[in-house]
Order: structure tokens, then C-alpha cells, then sequence
């Protein structure tokens, strides 16, 4: 199993997710110029990481890469215990990082894609910074008096940390008095896989010197 990653994008949340089910994998870094190549543009046309190679399988898309490491290994939790109530919450809280925050990081990366006229952008970050400022605090609500994100150590803990290091990339992103998310952002990068996925992929745990 090979995952194509390219580093602190969405993709070391698989990355992670791997390393915490303890068996072995193998990650491809990809470039700027390895993910416009046709060799990679053949496994996934859109040209965007994470990419799954499991023998002859190819799977893109989180969600999916994520769903389908918790049930070859699920001996890691990464739903939960098998339960139906376990596996939604873990979902549940998977999508407020991966469908909710995500796009809204997306007027950071890429303001063009949403508003054209570059005069606009700023206004659109604000209103963005906004929406995402709301987001983190019904995680931190979350957080209080949890460990972990669906209140056991699962595929979402991996998704909302990769969010919490995409928004130390932007002041305008206000985490300030959000204490639950601080400590939680902690205990991840203290964590033996964050932390050996950090170091394959050349990161450092402390944002602002990577």
C-alpha cells in the first residue's frame, strides 16, 4: 500500500491515520511538478493528492481513503469499535473538518477560484476567517473535557489537526481563548504517529518553523 502525499496538505491526515494503524505502508512525496505529470494525472485526472495505491486499487478522496485504512485495519479505531454509534460519531465529526472547514480554506489557497477580481479578496478571507473562527469553536465546545475529537481517538482527531496547522498559516484566522483546541493540538503532536508522519514529510510540529 503506497500513499502520494504531498506535505501538509489534507493528505498527511492519511498519512497519519496510517501510521496509527502500526503496519507497514509506504508514502510517495509528491512535488508541484510530480503531481502535473501524466504518470500521476493517470491515477488521479485531477491532479491532487491523497492518492491510495493498494496493489492494482487506486482510491482518491479523504473520506474514502480514511473509510477504506479504519476497515482493512480496524483494529486502530480509526471509527471507532465497530459500533454503529461510534463509526457516525467519528464521522460526524470527520465531515466538520473535511466537508465544513475545508472548502472554506480554500478562499486562502485559491481566493481566484471564488471571486475573480482580486480587489474582492480581502473581503472574501475576512468573511472567511469569520466562518472558520465559528467552526473551531464548536470544536473546542467538542473538545471540553475529551481527549480526542468524537471522544475516542479516530480518523477525525487526524483531519482536525491538519486544519488547526492550515490555520496558524493565516493570522487573520482568530484561535485566540479557544483552550480545548490548544491542548488538543498539543497532545497530537506528542503523539508518536503525528509525529513520525510529520518527520516523513520534512514538517515540523512547530508550524511557524517548518
Amino acid at each position: 500500500m503506497k500513499l502520494m502525499t504531498y506535505p501538509g496538505a489534507c493528505s498527511t491526515a492519511d498519512h497519519i491515520a496510517l501510521q496509527w494503524t502500526g503496519q507497514p505502508f509506504e508514502i510517495e512525496i509528491m512535488t508541484g511538478e510530480t503531481l502535473a505529470s501524466p504518470r500521476f494525472r493517470a491515477l488521479n485526472p485531477a491532479g491532487m493528492v491523497p492518492v491510495l495505491v493498494d496493489g492494482e486499487y487506486v482510491l482518491t478522496q479523504n473520506i474514502a481513503i480514511l473509510a477504506y485504512i479504519g476497515e482493512l485495519h480496524p483494529h486502530a479505531g480509526l471509527f471507532g469499535d465497530g459500533s454503529a454509534k461510534q463509526r457516525a460519531e467519528a464521522m460526524r465529526w470527520l465531515a466538520l473538518g473535511s466537508t465544513d472547514m475545508h472548502p472554506v480554506f480554500g478562499t486562502f489557497f485559491a481566493p481566484a477560484i471564488f471571486l475573480p477580481e482580486p480587489d474582492q479578496h480581502d473581503a472574501l478571507k475576512k468573511a472567511a476567517a469569520i466562518r472558520l473562527r465559528e467552526m473551531f469553536e464548536r470544536a473546542d465546545a467538542q473538545l471540553d473535557g475529551r481527549q480526542w475529537f468524537a471522544g475516542f481517538r479516530s480518523a477525525a482527531d487526524a483531519y482536525l489537526y491538519v486544519m488547526l496547522r492550515w490555520a496558524d498559516m493565516f493570522p487573520i484566522i482568530d484561535l485566540g481563548g479557544l483552550t480545548h483546541l490548544a491542548a488538543f493540538k498539543r497532545r497530537m503532536e506528542a503523539d508518536a504517529g503525528v509525529r513520525a508522519a510529520l518527520e516523513a514529510e520534512g514538517l515540523s510540529a512547530d508550524l511557524a518553523s517548518a
